[in-house]
């Protein structure tokens, strides 16, 4: 009975209307649903269809969906890492008139991987810790902008790849509480406990289903929340104090910073009476560095470590073959259109959900890497491709919309939103590949 449908959303999207909210979520079945890997959760999840991109719909409590969709949009504002808000669905009843749970709809993270997707047999210790840092970067922003999570767990974060890390992604804001004026330290040591006890927990389940390679310490893996939460959060937040004749550490504390990937809005740096003492504190302390960097420059929008990695290849083909001087803007224009693209372009169509085109550029660079140290020489970008797109690209599974493990649930084919380029767009003069 669509009739009684109460939507709320920031900007409806018809075929909402269409999916059948008169059928409890356990009853759809196909073409409506899309099997995809998901964490565990206390409430029933399933993705689904919704104008030709995939969607996760929760069924919860009227209050809850319109509490946690206010949260999604709250830290969207404010540039936090979460999944999209949209829309919350209530007012629903089946055939014979009975109260369905609400729903709360959010759009799947494109190349997202829940953490169990991440192996195929067994999950190895330096990506079980890869995982443990970024989910601490990830807490580390959101207590960074006075967000209480209350349910930090692997199960609730989302991966993608980020140039041989991971960049995490809040799922489940269920739990969550948002304060303006910041979290006291008692809070964010209760949010740090959680997330060790989760994540050990999680740990110890992929040992029960004899999913863990051997010598791995599930207790461990989880400390490790610990140690890079708070090694990261002093360098945000320490006061740092120094000689008045060392005002280069003031430098180095802000390219220190940078070099994590955040951005200091403001600091606060007082002097002794007798000027032989200066303290300095960072005051506002913004991530994404080089992400709004690369975005200034490029318009390419990616992950940090990959913002980094791509800043390093335009810095190296300026100081090679640009003849555009100091301009930074025309050599990223020609490192764009001269390198980045036609990399990019030279994929085969079919090939292409296998990796974002920052992670893919990643990938051949790490392969150009590999064959110049194997042959001792110079291999040139053309014969690299060639051999990445053949050896290596062709042998992964697609992650535009993951599918799981061999053990789990495989997804059914998704269209995805990209749109194919015309023939003689694709075209590359390999000539132009340095």
């Amino acid at each position: 009975m669509t009739a009684s449908l109460s939507i709320t959303a920031s900007s409806v999207d018809p075929g909402l209307l269409a999916l059948p909210w008169s059928t409890t979520l356990a009853d759809w079945s196909t073409p409506d649903i899309v099997y995809l890997p998901k964490g565990i959760s206390r409430h029933l999840v399933r993705f689904a269809n919704l104008s030709g991109r995939v969607v996760a719909i929760k069924e919860t409590t009227a209050a809850m969906a319109r509490r946690e969709y206010e949260m999604l949009g709250s830290l969207q504002r404010l540039d936090v890492p979460c999944v999209e808000r949209v829309a919350v669905i209530d007012g629903r009843r089946d055939a014979d008139g009975e109260e369905l749970p609400a729903a709360l709809v959010t759009a799947h993270l494109k190349f997202s991987l829940p953490y169990r997707a991440l192996f195929t047999q067994v999950l190895r210790p330096d990506t079980a810790t890869r995982l443990v840092d970024a989910l601490a970067v990830l807490l580390v922003r959101l207590h960074n902008v006075g967000f209480f999570w209350g349910d930090v767990s692997l199960s609730n974060t989302l991966f993608r790849r980020d140039a041989g890390a991971f960049a995490a992604y809040l799922v489940d804001a269920e739990t969550g509480e948002l304060h303006e004026r910041g979290l006291t330290r008692g809070q964010r040591m209760h949010d740090l406990d959680i997330a060790r006890t989760n994540i050990a927990g999680e740990i110890m389940d992929l040992e029960a289903g004899g999913r863990l390679e051997g010598g791995v310490d599930a207790i461990a893996i989880a400390d490790g929340i610990m140690s890079s939460y708070h090694s990261l959060w002093a360098a945000l937040t320490d006061q740092e104090t120094f000689s008045a004749n060392e005002s280069w550490r003031i430098t180095e504390r802000v390219q220190k910073l940078n070099s994590l990937g955040f951005d200091i809005g403001e600091m606060s740096i007082d002097a002794a009476a007798d000027g032989t003492r200066v303290s300095i504190q960072p005051k506002v302390v913004d991530a994404g560095h080089h992400q709004r960097r690369l975005l200034r420059l490029t318009g390419l929008d990616v992950e940090e470590n990959q913002a980094r990695r791509l800043l390093n290849d335009l810095d190296e083909f300026s100081a090679r073959v640009s003849r555009l001087g100091s301009n930074e803007e025309m050599v990223a224009h020609e490192w764009l259109t001269r390198v980045f693209e036609p990399v990019v372009l030279s994929v085969p169509w079919d090939l292409r959900a296998k990796l974002e085109p920052a992670e893919l550029f990643h990938q051949v660079l790490e392969h150009r890497w590999y064959l110049s140290q194997t042959e001792g020489r110079s291999v040139p970008l053309a014969e690299v491709l060639s051999s990445y797109v053949e050896n290596v690209l062709r042998h992964r599974r697609d992650e535009a919309t993951v599918m799981g493990p061999p053990t789990e649930t495989m997804s059914v084919p998704i269209v995805t939103d990209s749109v194919p380029v015309d023939d003689d767009e694709a075209e590359v003069d390999w000539r132009d590949l340095v």
